[in-house]
């Protein structure tokens, strides 16, 4: 039986946890998913919303909606939130806060 494995890697901003992460998944073959991406596309929708970050009931709510797709192409992964390409809006400091 084949088993499928995870592999998380977990560090400070600015570590270099993308580069090796995506080095690592291309070499073994594996999908990369940038979760830290996923966070950011969540809060960014939650701030388009209106949304008090620090209202958890609300975030879940919103959290049951999210449509996040990552897309691999010739640049990395380009994040889609709701069929919009957010890959760049979603990369500033304020984003990486409010994830």
């Amino acid at each position: 039986m084949k088993k499928d494995y995870i592999i998380a890697v977990d560090g400070p901003s600015g570590a270099g946890k993308s580069t090796v992460s995506q080095k690592l998944a291309e070499r073994l073959g594996y999908l990369y998913i940038d979760t830290g991406a996923m966070y950011r596309a969540a809060a960014l929708k939650a701030m388009r919303a209106g949304l008090d970050l620090d209202n958890g009931s609300a975030l879940e709510k919103i959290a049951g909606q999210l449509e996040i797709e990552l897309v691999k192409n010739q640049d990395g992964l380009k994040i889609m939130l709701d069929g919009e390409d957010v890959s760049q809006a979603i990369r500033g400091p304020d984003m990486g806060m409010a994830a």
